[in-house]
């Protein structure tokens, strides 16, 4: 997946998106962006991103909520949460509401990369991990199926 991944950044500051573009795009990500949390919304609904850098600080709403509004895909989208206004309180409930990951402004890039990298990671293993469940249910229903068509061939 890694560098064919979706990410989609959410801060109203433009030149914040414009670098992460550059930077994101140089790493051979494909990357959209949305200065709302409402533009945000919109796009999950109709896009899949495999991962999304939210500012926790939008003019429509703050970045924890949007967490939770944000449409969830499968594999399960990554949400890292980015921040100027570090407190424990905001970690804290950023990743009781669903961030991954939580990155403070101004950026270390490698960091940031890195942090990348990791929720890709994850997120590649949680799609694995769904699909040999799916894999194994399939199977199972297969053989219990098998079963009863034997059972229902004797008198």
């Amino acid at each position: 997946m890694g560098e064919n991944a979706r990410i989609l950044i959410v801060d109203d500051d433009e030149n914040i998106r414009k670098v992460l573009t550059m930077i994101l795009e140089d790493e051979g990500y494909k990357v959209d962006q949305a200065e709302t949390a409402k533009q945000a919304i919109e796009k999950t609904r109709k896009n899949f991103y495999n991962l999304a850098l939210i500012d926790i600080r939008l003019p429509d709403m703050e970045g924890i909520e949007l967490l939770t509004k944000m449409k969830d895909t499968v594999p399960r989208m990554r949400k890292i949460i980015i921040t100027g206004y570090p407190t424990l309180q905001n970690a804290i409930e950023a990743v009781n509401r669903g961030a991954d990951a939580y990155i403070l402004k101004p950026f270390d890039v490698n960091k940031v990369l890195a942090t990348i990298k990791e929720q890709l990671r994850k997120q590649e293993e949680e799609r694995r991990y769904s699909q040999e469940k799916v894999a194994e249910f399939i199977e199972t229903r297969v053989r219990e199926l098998e079963a009863e068509k034997i059972t229902q061939k004797r008198p």
